[in-house]
């Protein structure tokens, strides 16, 4: 995991991988972020409940919602952008790991909100992770 700063919170090794730019661009984008991807969301969660629970970290510029390329439904993700950095960090120390729709959400960093990403990158339209999935899962169906 890398570190930017003293009290900065960790960027993980995930990196997205249709990113349009060098492996350094995107460290530079991943430190300096205002922006969060959101996993593991119910298919059910709306924007409003992201609102509310996002909003304690700090003041929400913008949410996106993950949506399903072919059915244009929520499949599972977000993103959330802040106004600050301080903001965003401060999502990443509280909010990551609670629980939203009886579902444990997880947030990492994430280089910059650019149109078309809202959509589900998997076979189905959906998410990649959601086709690999064995067990039945309500909240994700």
């Amino acid at each position: 995991m890398a570190y930017f700063g003293q009290n900065a919170i960790s960027i993980s090794a995930y990196r997205d991988q249709k990113f349009k730019g060098t492996r350094s661009e995107q460290e530079r984008l991943l430190s300096q972020s205002n922006t969060l991807y959101v996993g593991n969301l119910s298919f059910y969660t709306t924007e409003e409940q992201i609102h509310e629970l996002f909003s304690r970290a700090g003041d929400v510029k913008r949410i996106i919602m993950g949506l399903d390329r072919n059915k244009k439904t929520p499949c599972g993700f977000c993103f959330v952008e802040y106004y600050t950095r301080a903001d965003a960090e401060n999502c990443m120390r509280y909010i990551n790991g609670t629980r939203l729709d009886d579902r444990l959400i997880r947030t990492d960093w994430d280089a910059g909100f650019i149109e078309g990403r809202q959509y589900g990158r998997g076979k189905s339209g959906g998410q990649v992770r959601d086709e690999y999935r064995k067990e039945f899962d309500p909240g994700r169906q």
